[in-house]
C-alpha cells in the first residue's frame, strides 16, 4: 500500500522534504519494524512525474507521476509559501491534481492537506460542506475563496470523511502522524514520534492562533469568535458579546450580518456547536460536560442546537468519529 506525498509548483520545501521524512523513519522506528519488510511504501509524486519548483524557486524532484500511482491509502497535500500579501497562489492551475485528488479519495484514500495545502483540497471539492481548517492568517481568504467550506477558526486538526486539514505551516508534522495513526495503530504512531523525537499528541481541543493576531486591529470576526469560544462555560449573549467587543448590540448585529450573513444568536450557537464538535472529537468528557463547558445551561437545548445545526445527535457525531478513527 502507498502513501503519496504531492509536489506542486509553490510548495513549502520543509514541508515536502519533511513528509518524506517522518513517514519514512516511521517505518524505521525499532517497535515497527517487521520482518517482512516496510509496511507502507512512501512516494512522491506530481502531477506528470517531471520535478516542480517549490516556493523558494528551487528544483524538487519527484518519484512518480499521478497516473503512475494507481490507488493509494493516503496522500498529503503540503502547504505552499504565501505571497507578500501572506495569500496562497491560485489553484486554478492544478485542475489535473484536484481531479487525481477526488478519484482518490473516491477510491477510499485518506486525504490530507497541511496550512494552505487545504487550498487545493478545496478546489477539488473535496471541503464543499465539509468542517476543514486551515492557518490562521489564511482563514479569510479561505472562506472568501470557498464560500461552500465549513471552515473552523484556528483548529489545530479536523478529519471529516477521511478528509483531513490541519493548520500552521508545520503541521504537516501533525498529519504525518495522523496518517500513521490512522493507518498502522496508536502504538505505530507512538512509536514514529519517539524515534523522530516529535509530539505524538497535538491539541485537538485547542485554538491555533496567536494571542496577538486576535487584539490587531481589523480582524474583529476573529475577536468575536475567540470571546464565544474561550467564554470557559459562561452563558453569553448579544449583550454579553458586544460588550466584550466594546460596540453597541446594533453595531454587532449589523457586522456580523456583513461578515457571516448570521444573527448574533445564531452566530454564538454556531461557534459554540463547532467548539462542541472539537470536543466530541478530541476528549472524553459527556455529552452533559461538554453542553456545560460550550455555555449551555439546559443540556436538552444543546442538543436540539446541535441536531439543528450538525445534523445529528451529539452521541451519534461522537460514535461516528470513533468509527472514522
Amino acid at each position: 500500500m502507498k502513501i503519496v506525498v504531492l509536489a506542486a509548483s509553490g510548495c513549502l520545501p520543509s514541508a515536502f522534504v519533511g513528509l518524506m521524512d517522518v513517514l519514512t523513519l516511521a517505518q524505521w522506528a525499532p517497535a515497527n519494524r517487521r520482518q517482512s519488510g516496510p509496511a507502507f511504501e512512501i512516494l512522491s509524486a506530481s502531477a506528470d512525474g517531471a520535478p516542480v519548483t517549490d516556493g523558494r524557486g528551487c528544483r524538487v524532484d519527484v518519484m512518480r507521476s499521478l497516473d503512475e500511482i494507481g490507488t493509494c491509502a493516503a496522500v498529503i497535500v503540503p502547504g505552499f509559501l504565501p505571497d507578500n500579501a501572506l495569500r496562497p497562489p491560485s489553484m486554478a492551475g492544478l485542475a489535473s491534481v484536484a481531479t487525481w485528488l477526488r478519484a482518490a479519495h473516491d477510491s477510499g484514500a485518506l486525504v490530507c492537506g497541511s496550512c494552505s495545502g487545504s487550498f487545493l483540497l478545496a478546489e477539488a471539492g473535496l471541503l464543499d460542506r465539509r468542517r476543514c481548517t486551515t492557518t490562521w492568517w489564511l482563514h479569510e481568504e479561505f472562506k472568501r475563496r470557498y464560500p461552500r467550506v465549513h471552515a473552523v477558526w484556528a483548529s489545530p486538526m479536523i478529519e471529516d470523511d477521511r478528509i483531513a486539514t490541519a493548520g500552521g505551516p508545520l503541521s504537516w508534522i501533525d498529519l504525518a502522524l495522523h496518517v500513521i495513526r490512522r493507518l498502522m495503530g496508536a502504538e505505530a504512531a507512538r512509536a514514529a514520534a519517539d524515534f523522530a523525537v516529535v509530539d505524538a499528541a497535538p491539541s485537538a481541543g485547542a485554538a491555533y492562533v496567536p494571542i496577538g493576531y486576535l487584539s490587531r486591529a481589523g480582524h474583529w470576526l476573529a475577536d468575536a469568535e475567540h470571546v464565544v469560544r474561550h467564554a470557559g462555560g459562561q452563558r453569553i449573549g448579544a449583550r454579553e458579546l458586544a460588550q466584550r467587543l466594546a460596540t453597541s448590540e446594533r453595531t454587532l448585529h449589523r457586522r456580523l450580518t456583513e461578515a457571516t450573513g448570521e444573527s448574533p444568536k445564531r452566530f454564538i450557537d454556531r461557534v459554540r456547536i463547532e467548539t462542541a464538535q472539537t470536543l466530541l472529537e478530541s476528549g472524553q468528557q459527556s455529552v452533559k460536560e461538554i453542553s456545560a463547558a460550550v455555555g449551555y445551561e439546559d443540556e436538552s437545548s444543546f442538543r436540539r442546537r446541535f441536531k439543528r445545526l450538525v445534523g445529528t445527535t451529539p452521541a451519534a457525531y461522537r460514535n461516528r468519529c470513533r468509527d472514522r478513527r
